[in-house]
């Protein structure tokens, strides 16, 4: 079996290349990038499975060339280009997933539903960390409910890292900048509300080893689909909240205009702020884990759940996990991102993915499985009640020393 995996040079898609390779469902895996060093580099990581392409997402002739006869893509490349991927699978007959659309593009992939369905294929929307562990969690917590009266999810980070820089960026900068500027979408009575971004702040207590983190509004997309995919519950409110080290900053360099996309003239010469931004973060090794620093940051993201059951009220907690991966020297996004793609990939390849068109996570991933899955892969969930609740780790132990 092949897969494919666009922006497998990437960030995240690294991940999700080096554990297709491990899973070993896929005699076959095309790590597909613009950057060819950078695909190279990780087919190499991955072993003898793997091999690298160089691949423009923008070029339907170049997708088509990736994706001949595969029997599965996973989309790692910037959310922008989404369209432009499923488009390709389209015309392939490849079943599709990627991992966010950061709320508008997902509303917009969501119209293909139609096409896909037509075609006999799916494509799932947000499959990766959050968005996709959160929604699939947050379906199944909402199983046992009669209502479904409000859903936060709230995702916060702490690094325990020894001499590594004070901010990183361990997914697509781009991406964070336009989560701190653009309008938060918030369910509401019915509709959706535009709030500004970084509104909201709350200080929220999650489960170790995060401890209390200063969490805000930005723009998700996990609010895009869990309205409607919970339609029937009668769900009235939901919202995404996010924070920890960095987001300051990362909102700074928004407000000060360093995500801009219009170009502006410096000495006579026009430059595109976030192009500028992108290369100064690059050139200052900023993007990823530098060369000699072991990560060890921790990301817990925390689902609260208000309705009713039986009649009764009752608050659900519904809880990930997610530890870095210090032996592929990747940080908790890198590694949970990857890992939510791998697993998607490999649930459509065997057949465990039965739905057709466009379907969120939340009504086409098999929870049981999916958690199972993560769990063999070091990452923890639990939904309280009437799971416990996540006991305690020590973040100076490495939970992939003994795997």
């Amino acid at each position: 079996m092949k897969a494919v995996v666009l922006g497998g040079g990437g960030l995240t898609g690294r991940c999700t290349v080096r554990d297709l390779a491990r899973g070993g469902r896929f005699d076959r895996i095309l790590v597909g990038d613009l950057d060819l060093a950078l695909a190279e580099t990780s087919a190499r990581n991955a072993g003898a499975s793997a091999h690298a392409q160089r691949v423009d997402v923008r070029d339907p002739a170049s997708i088509a060339a990736a994706l001949t006869g595969a029997d599965v893509c996973v989309n790692a490349v910037q959310y922008n280009f989404n369209l432009d991927v499923m488009a390709g699978c389209l015309t392939a007959g490849v079943p599709y997933l990627d991992f966010g659309g950061l709320f508008h593009m997902t509303r917009r992939q969501l119209e293909w539903d139609e096409r896909f369905r037509s075609a006999g294929l799916v494509a799932i929307p947000g499959l990766g960390q959050v968005p996709g562990v959160s929604n699939v969690l947050a379906g199944q917590a909402a199983e046992g409910m009669d209502r479904v009266e409000s859903i936060v999810i709230r995702d916060g980070w702490r690094d325990f890292t020894e001499g590594g820089p004070e901010i990183l960026f361990t997914w697509s900068p781009s991406t964070f900048l336009d989560e701190m500027v653009m309008p938060a979408m918030v369910w509401k009575d019915g509709r959706y509300s535009e709030e500004r971004a970084m509104s909201g702040a709350e200080e929220y207590e999650f489960p170790s080893p995060v401890g209390r983190v200063r969490v805000y509004r930005t723009l998700h997309s996990e609010p895009a689909t869990l309205p409607q995919s919970l339609a029937s519950k009668g769900v009235g409110h939901v919202e995404w909240k996010e924070g920890g080290p960095g987001i300051d900053v990362l909102r700074t360099m928004a407000l000060l205009g360093l995500a801009s996309d219009q170009p502006l003239e410096v000495r006579g010469v026009r430059v595109v702020p976030r192009d500028f931004t992108l290369s100064l973060l690059k050139r200052e090794k900023l993007l990823g884990v530098p060369e000699g620093i072991v990560p060890n940051d921790w990301e817990v993201m925390d689902i609260e759940l208000t309705g009713t059951v039986g009649g009764r009220s009752e608050s659900r907690h519904a809880v990930a996990r997610f530890p870095p991966r210090p032996d592929w020297k990747l940080s908790a996004t890198e590694y949970a991102v990857g890992i939510g793609g791998s697993i998607g990939a490999e649930m459509i390849a065997g057949g465990d993915v039965t739905a057709r068109g466009v379907v969120p996570p939340e009504r086409s991933i098999p929870p049981g499985p999916f958690r199972a899955a993560l769990a063999a892969r070091g990452i923890a969930t639990s939904i309280h009640p009437p799971e416990p609740p996540l006991p305690p780790v020590d973040p100076r132990v490495n939970p992939f020393e003994h795997r």
